[in-house]
């Protein structure tokens, strides 16, 4: 790392002196024609909690990834305590105390939840060898603070989605970093493990840690924050202290539109049932003995939204997935349209009609080496193929369709799947199962870690899809998605429907009790 002189810096504020501990000045990042970053200047304080608000591609994760040696500025200049410094990668950014919990998952699943947080920096003995239990033991030591019950020696791959996340919070707080970026960290966080996360969030702004947040979950974000910045197009475009803003605030400088006009137009007539369940039994697949959804019944009509709400382990995940076939189902019938598909192939359900859209679009939705338009036409290829030739033209006719069905942002078809953001990634994925004309659509978490402004387009596009007719079911951990968002929302918890409740007559108290979640959550869970 090379470091010049320069002078420190200090500021005043309400009569105490705030050391800021790393400063961007005129930041810069230009990719190819597209301009990331206009200019910006961002500083971080000592003990402070800064949050980033700002919609998918607004170049907050970019601006990060620069303060976190992952990525060089076109122009501009970093300064870490008054000193202007060049980082080279994440391990010279690490060495310097400055450490990033990634939103995309950066694990590898082939190790071990220690091996994963000391990657890199591996504790050592005598000649030089890997002290294993040592790392186990600290590593066990993190994730006792985070009340995470596993053990330091299990495969990540074995690790649900949300206890993936914590490994990366894991990893970031065993690396004792003085400067402390968290890029949607709590995106698959049950309520519960949010409110731990911002116990320890605390503690650590009260050890002196500066510590940066970028959230989507802006009521969330707020609770935390004591500093609030908003990106709009690569530029730092609003900040004020947490107590000078309200959501409306935030709302307002993000998408330049108040949160009273990001409504959604629901059906209220229905059409014949298109999906019914009846008595579905799942085994849970990480632990056998027990059942990830217990004799569910549920009916979802043609034209109506219904919206499956609960904790973590509630059996939401499990329900859709075996329901588009990826896990089994051991007991029970699911009929499409009348038709029996509980027996059928993930491509035979495609073709009768019901398809799903993942809860992690980056493991299970994308093919990173395909375009935007080869990711669209994947689940489609069999409609564009005559005899032993696929007919090109017509494919490609039909993903710009669907390109401009959804408005998915990107320079044109044969554009890389990873220079989208993560909002139009989404709708790339949303793309390519429209395109296979379903009659029931499954959705998992589909605003996951994408901002307030790309949200109200994909439920903008579902609420489109489900007027038109097809039978909606998708599933969300956040409460205002759950009410505003929904005909009918159906809670779950332990693998069983605990209630149903009409959104226009139902509190958001209503459904966080209904789903067994403790007033302890607060204002924390309550997404």
């Amino acid at each position: 790392m090379i470091r010049t002189k320069v002078k420190a810096d200090t500021e005043v504020a309400n009569g105490t002196v705030s050391a800021i501990v790393m400063r961007a000045r005129g930041i810069t990042k230009h990719y190819g024609a597209t301009h990331a970053l206009k200019g910006v200047d961002f500083t971080i304080k000592r003990g402070q909690v800064t949050v980033l608000f700002g919609e998918n591609g607004a170049g907050k994760s970019t601006l990060m990834k620069i303060m976190s040696g992952i990525e060089s500025p076109t122009s501009g200049t970093l300064e870490l305590d008054g000193e202007e410094i060049s980082l080279k990668n994440t391990i010279d950014a690490s060495q310097q105390g400055i450490s990033i919990i990634h939103q995309e998952l950066n694990l590898c699943a082939n190790l071990s939840i220690s091996d994963n947080i000391f990657i890199g920096r591996d504790i050592t003995g005598r000649g030089g060898t890997i002290d294993r239990a040592s790392e186990s033991e600290a590593a066990g030591a993190v994730l006792k603070h985070l009340e995470e019950d596993l053990s330091p020696d299990t495969l990540v791959a074995d690790l649900r989605l949300g206890q993936q996340q914590i490994v990366e919070i894991a990893r970031a707080l065993a690396s004792e970093a003085r400067v402390l970026i968290m890029d949607e960290p709590t995106s698959a966080l049950s309520g519960n493990e949010v409110v731990v996360l911002f116990r320890v969030i605390r503690e650590l702004k009260a050890a002196g840690v500066a510590i940066v947040y970028i959230s989507h979950h802006l009521e969330e974000a707020l609770e935390i924050a004591d500093r609030v910045v908003v990106f709009r197009d690569g530029a730092l475009v609003a900040e004020a202290d947490r107590a000078d803003v309200d959501l409306n605030w935030v709302i307002t400088r993000m998408v330049g539109r108040a949160a009273d006009d990001l409504k959604f137009e629901l059906r209220e007539d229905y059409g014949d049932v298109a999906l019914s369940l009846r008595d579905i039994k799942i085994v849970d697949q990480m632990n056998t003995s027990r059942l990830a959804v217990d004799g569910l019944d549920l009916d979802v009509r043609a034209g109506e939204m219904v919206c499956l709400y609960g904790l973590m382990g509630a059996g939401r995940t499990e329900l859709l997935e075996a329901l588009a076939g990826r896990l089994p189902i051991v007991n029970g019938s699911v009929t499409v349209l009348g038709r029996s598909v509980v027996d059928e192939t993930v491509g035979d359900r495609i073709d009768l009609g019901m398809t799903l859209v993942p809860e992690d679009r980056q493991r299970d939705g994308l093919i990173p080496s395909l375009s935007v338009g080869g990711n669209i036409a994947l689940s489609s290829l069999k409609a564009f193929v005559k005899g032993f030739w696929l007919r090109k033209r017509q494919m490609t006719d039909a993903v710009n369709n669907g390109i401009r069905d959804v408005t998915v942002k990107t320079e044109s078809e044969a554009a890389s799947i990873d220079s989208l953001s993560g909002g139009n990634q989404q709708k790339v994925v949303l793309a390519r199962v429209l395109l296979t004309t379903p009659h029931v659509l499954l959705l998992d978490e589909p605003t996951r870690g994408i901002d307030v402004g790309a949200k109200a387009e994909i439920y903008t596009l579902m609420t489109r899809e489900a007027r038109r007719g097809l039978a909606v079911l998708f599933a969300t951990s956040e409460v205002g998605e759950a009410l505003n968002a929904a005909n009918r929302v159906v809670v779950m918890s332990k693998g069983q429907i605990v209630g149903e409740f009409d959104p226009r007559k139902t509190t958001r108290e209503q459904l966080m009790v209904a789903s067994g979640e403790t007033a302890a959550r607060g204002k924390a869970g309550a997404r």
